[in-house]
């Protein structure tokens, strides 16, 4: 389950510039407005679009932003009408990889991410090739200098946790899918500090990748993450070795 949030640790070091938060703002508002677009644009009765603009806010994301997003998901404000679509691949090395995407243009979207992991070595495959080695769960990600352990484990535990991990200085809290809302209320309920929460497909196993193999898929993910419409990547490569890799942005 550690893989996915090494990702987002990663992802969080590397998104320094203005270009980088540039994109993922944008990303945060197509989030934030498909979530609107499907439950209504108040957050206290749309759990997705609740979550969407606490994660927007962790990134620092400005109020006008966030504003404009849920306007346009309602339809007070005009603007491209995304659509939800998933890909399943492979990177280099076996590396499985489950993309999650909101694009405007399914066609376009496909055409892109064959070119991109073509180019590097990977390859997209047909649908259900890879998804059958993840499950949907909630991960919570919860500043470990800012609670101290005991507590926040109790209270995970009690709001209802299947799993806590401490985690290069995070706690890691997982739930099932449907307890994921629930869970997340209730450590917020508690005082506990999130500094991201989302459904994530977690891989039930992981590959192992060092070196040159580990190199070339950091590069593919990065790539990804760069798309535009591609919102969440989920691979079930173990980070552990290919964080340390040596890598170029592509």
């Amino acid at each position: 389950m550690a893989g996915h949030s090494k990702w987002s640790k990663i992802k969080r070091q590397k998104a320094v510039t203005d270009k980088a938060k540039g994109k993922l703002f944008s990303k945060l508002g197509r989030e934030i407005a498909v979530a609107a677009r499907e439950g209504g644009g108040d957050p206290d009765f749309n759990p997705r679009l609740r979550t969407a603009i606490d994660n927007a806010k962790s990134q620092r994301m400005p109020a006008d932003n966030i504003d404009r997003a849920v306007r346009r998901g309602t339809g007070d404000l005009p603007g491209a009408s995304f659509e939800e679509v998933t890909h399943e691949g492979y990177a280099p090395g076996g590396a499985a990889l489950y993309l999650e995407c909101l694009t405007d243009n399914p066609r376009r979207t496909l055409a892109e991410l064959r070119h991109l992991l073509d180019k590097r070595g990977g390859n997209l495959g047909q649908s259900g090739s890879v998804a059958w080695m993840f499950e949907r769960k909630g991960q919570i990600l919860v500043p470990a200098d800012e609670w101290g352990e005991d507590a926040a484990l109790d209270a995970a535990l009690e709001a209802g946790a299947e799993n806590f991990e401490s985690e290069d200085g995070m706690y890691v809290v997982t739930t099932t899918a449907p307890d994921f809302h629930d869970v997340l209320g209730a450590l917020r309920d508690a005082g506990v500090p999130v500094e991201e929460a989302e459904l994530a497909m977690v891989p039930s196993n992981t590959v192992k990748l060092e070196g040159r193999d580990a190199e070339k898929v950091l590069a593919v993910l990065h790539a990804l993450d760069e798309h535009d419409d591609v919102l969440k990547v989920n691979t079930n490569v173990d980070l552990e070795e290919a964080e340390g890799a040596d890598w170029e942005a592509p």
